[in-house]
């Protein structure tokens, strides 16, 4: 499975303990921002979130306004392998 360069970042991210969030405004409009620890949350591309979506490595908690993503088994695994030399 080969992940891109901001599929691999932000499962590293999710793995370290960031958040990875969708806000939907009242229009329905979806924005995914990922909220480090410490420093502002930044835009993630949806494109890199179906990725992971499709692949198993997140799952959502599917809540309004602002679903919450995790890793899933599969998910920690591959950030740990990330993470190896």
């Amino acid at each position: 499975m080969a992940l891109s360069r901001s599929e691999k970042r932000l499962l590293r991210a999710l793995a370290r303990g960031s958040l990875l969030k969708a806000h939907r405004d009242m229009d329905g409009a979806k924005t995914f921002l990922l909220h480090p620890l410490t420093g502002p949350a930044e835009v993630v591309q949806k494109k890199a979130v179906d990725a992971l979506l499709r692949q198993g490595l997140i799952s959502s908690n599917q809540k309004f306004p602002a679903a919450t993503f995790l890793l899933t088994e599969k998910g920690r695994l591959m950030a740990a392998a990330l993470e190896q030399p």
